[in-house]
């Protein structure tokens, strides 16, 4: 076990060491390409920051309404019909915008009904199995200039709900 602690320890210097050394016998500029790299990487984050502040306001206002809750309480009432637990709704619909607000509303349910139970594993394990939808296609769409995003949509909400399920199950699995 010590061995992957130390391997772990210098992998990401190792990486970047090796980088350095292959551009350097490629005879490349490393340091004006690294320049080149960061500045587009600085105006890519220059061009996506309106989009991640209406975001994240908006995730923020819905929670701060009570508008979460109200849509939460309506559609817990569905899903506990199908097996999923209505007390994990707002913990799923937050995540498909935002990861860190879905993270905050984790540690409520960890504190609420603790970390090794059925709602706290089922919690973990779809925080995993699911993608942050709209950031993720609104942040990428975005910087990619696409207008029209055809099947995406469908496609994410199609794979998040196989997540939400694979949770449900690998979540009663792991109990037993």
């Amino acid at each position: 076990m010590n061995i992957l602690v130390y391997i772990s320890d210098y992998i990401v210097p190792f990486l970047i060491l090796s980088i350095v050394i292959y551009g350097l016998l490629s005879r490349i500029n490393v340091y004006d390409t690294f320049i080149k790299g960061a500045r587009s990487g600085f105006l890519t984050v220059i061009r996506i920051m309106p989009t991640l502040i209406g975001l994240m306001a908006a995730v923020g206002i819905l929670r701060a309404s009570g508008f979460l809750d109200f849509i939460s309480v309506q559609i817990g009432r569905f899903s506990d019909l199908i097996g999923f637990p209505g007390e994990l709704v707002p913990l799923t619909v937050v995540k498909m915008f935002s990861s860190s607000a879905a993270t905050g509303l984790l540690l409520d349910i960890y504190k609420e009904f603790g970390t090794d139970s059925r709602l706290g594993l089922i919690a973990s394990i779809s925080l995993c199995c699911t993608e942050t939808i709209f950031y993720t296609m609104s942040v990428y769409f975005m910087t990619a200039g696409i207008k029209r995003t055809r099947h995406t949509l469908a496609g994410a909400l199609l794979a998040t709900f196989a997540g939400l399920a694979a949770s449900v199950y690998l979540a009663d699995h792991l109990l037993i």
